[in-house]
């Protein structure tokens, strides 16, 4: 019986399942975002938001004591395998989320894929959600008072009468060197 056993096989073997999560974490380190299947990304989140709580606390205590925290970078190296991705997690998440405690992951379904009928979810880090940077960009471009010109409408335009002297040129009173085609 399988009580108690936590994480998905994933219809993988252990080395298979061990490579695609870290691929899976790496692209969400770097991304910030990713589109998956649901039982994937809820998989990655868990390897994730641990990968997140190492980092954190190595990086609180870096400040406090002023020496790096080389054993914790080298183990999460380890299972990342990718230097962009563990400078990233060090130097942007970590401290970002520093007082987050936890739940720095977010899975949103997205419905079903065409292909097969797999279910399709993003996965992303909460701090870094794009929509949110947008929405607080919007709302503060539209917190500006408007000027008294924007409820003005526009006067139309009038069209232009062509001149006399255009239409005696188009009505072929000049002769042209190219002979005509019958």
């Amino acid at each position: 019986m399988r009580h108690n056993r936590s994480g998905r096989k994933l219809n993988r073997t252990a080395s298979h399942r061990k490579a695609m999560l870290s691929s899976l974490s790496v692209g969400l380190l770097t991304h910030k975002r990713i589109q998956t299947t649901v039982a994937k990304a809820k998989e990655t989140r868990m390897v994730v938001e641990r990968l997140i709580t190492k980092a954190k606390n190595a990086v609180a205590g870096e400040q406090s004591s002023g020496k790096k925290n080389i054993h914790t970078r080298r183990n999460v190296f380890a299972y990342l395998r990718d230097r962009k991705a563990l400078g990233v997690l060090f130097n942007e998440v970590a401290p970002k989320v520093a007082a987050r405690p936890g739940g720095y992951t977010r899975v949103i379904k997205l419905g079903r894929r065409f292909g097969d009928g797999a279910e399709l979810a993003i996965l992303e880090l909460v701090d870094f959600n794009i929509g949110q940077d947008k929405a607080a960009a919007k709302s503060a471009k539209s917190s500006k008072p408007r000027s008294k010109k924007s409820g003005r409408k526009k006067p139309e335009a009038t069209p232009v009468e062509e001149s006399k002297t255009s239409e005696a040129t188009t009505a072929g009173s000049v002769p042209s060197d190219e002979p005509s085609k019958p």
